[in-house]
């Protein structure tokens, strides 16, 4: 993670997966240059001319001044309010080619590690497994098909890689074009 930075307990190191850049620009909630910028999604009915710094976000000003959210509660039912919460309004989100959603585990929502590749996730098995067992029940039937779109991910194809924060089990979903 980077230093210097707000800890994101859901987002362990926005700066590694894309969401958080360093940049010379102002964030337009609190008026500052921070060295910092978020550079993901937002999801707000309200015009917002400029990006936030990532303390912004960590201490939930940017989404209440501007009446938003930096994910989607999909797939949150059944987690407590302040959970929902920290993840939505005081997380920063990523960047999909879909719309991007948190997995949850052991009733938490999960951390976001990062977009990869067929050989990052294969270092995480548990995950493979997750996610040929998802794709299975999804409709992918043809075997080799499968087998061969998993090792074709991180060409048309991402797995968006999570972690548990209870057990430390990686888990992901497939996100593609």
């Amino acid at each position: 993670m980077s230093t210097g930075l707000p800890h994101f307990r859901h987002h362990p190191d926005p700066v590694a997966s894309g969401s958080v850049r360093e940049s010379a620009e102002t964030c337009v909630c609190c008026n500052r240059s921070t060295g910092w910028i978020y550079t993901a999604t937002f999801y707000t009915a309200r015009e917002v001319s400029g990006r936030f710094c990532p303390w912004c976000i960590a201490d939930g000003s940017a989404a209440e001044r501007f009446e938003g959210e930096f994910t989607d509660a999909y797939g949150f039912e059944g987690l407590s309010g302040e959970t929902v919460e920290e993840v939505t309004r005081r997380t920063p989100g990523f960047q999909a080619w879909q719309d991007p959603y948190w997995l949850v585990h052991c009733n938490d929502a999960a951390a976001f590690i990062g977009e990869v590749g067929y050989a990052e996730l294969a270092t995480h098995p548990e995950a493979l497994d997750q996610l040929r067992l998802d794709l299975r029940m999804g409709g992918w039937h043809d075997a080799s098909r499968l087998e061969n779109f998993l090792t074709h991910l991180g060409q048309e194809a991402n797995a968006m890689l999570f972690r548990c924060t209870v057990c430390d089990t990686h888990l992901a979903y497939a996100d593609a074009s």
